[in-house]
């Protein structure tokens, strides 16, 4: 499939994870992208592997940390001039944060939320002029199943992606006149770096038992970064045309 052929995507969180399996899959499907992330050796590694696929004259790179406004303006519009303009913004950067609620600082509270949530509207903000200016223009953010569904010691997170659902049923309406359509993933039991162990963990005194109905009904275990990117990939072209203002669930059939 060329779904993406002469399409233009800036994805964040390149680096790793689900946003790197998504700046594959966009170049695998023809698309050219401009992979961001704050992580230069995350990046290091997009890069090489788009290389090795034969994408790599399609991939640029830009290290950009999506907490800092004059940090996204400058990157935005990098992208934009790199690319010739925007046709599809994915906002996958995130960050994940675990701790009892009583025992959350607000340094860390404003951390995720100035990642998360404040990160994603600056990246929309910024973008929304390319975009309007851009052919079947696309922005998929993403939520996450905590949004709706609880999950333990992770209050600061599900508040900002709970946020990031909201303010994508917004941007759809507002901007649905001018053909812009805007949709959210919640992803759930993914592997990545949030929850394979090499992120920050969950406290030492876990109730592992509150965690009971966390188990995808599929019973496949965590699906790869990559069963993700496929959604992205069909909401960002012609396939997701009839989609927007609403959120796709992807997590196993956790929360059926």
């Amino acid at each position: 499939m060329n779904r993406f052929e002469g399409r233009r995507a800036l994805v964040t969180g390149a680096g790793s994870g689900i946003g790197q399996a998504t700046v594959h899959r966009i170049l695998a499907e023809g698309g050219r992208v401009v992979a961001a992330d704050v992580s230069e050796p995350g990046l290091a590694a997009t890069a090489r592997t788009a290389k090795e696929a034969g994408h790599g004259e399609r991939l640029t790179t830009l290290t950009l940390d999506i907490s800092g406004e004059a940090a996204v303006q400058a990157g935005v519009a990098s992208a934009r001039e790199t690319l010739g303009g925007l046709d599809v913004l994915v906002n996958a950067a995130g960050i994940l944060r675990s701790a009892h609620t009583h025992e959350t600082s607000l340094d860390l509270f404003n951390q995720v939320i100035g990642v998360n949530l404040t990160g994603t509207f600056l990246m929309i903000r910024e973008a929304l002029p390319a975009l309007l200016e851009g052919e079947s223009p696309v922005i998929v953010n993403f939520s996450s199943t905590s949004a709706s569904f609880a999950h333990p010691y992770m209050a600061a997170y599900a508040a900002s992606k709970g946020g990031i659902q909201s303010m994508t049923h917004t941007i759809a309406a507002e901007y649905s006149k001018q053909g812009l359509r805007a949709v959210c993933v919640a992803p759930g039991s993914i592997s990545s770096d949030m929850t394979d162990g090499s992120g920050p963990g969950l406290p030492e005194d876990t109730d592992w038992s509150l965690f009971a109905k966390l188990a995808p009904a599929l019973g496949q275990g965590f699906a790869a970064p990559e069963t993700v990117a496929g959604v992205v990939a069909m909401l960002a072209s012609e396939d997701g045309k009839f989609i927007t203002g609403t959120e796709i669930r992807i997590d196993g059939g956790t929360h059926y």
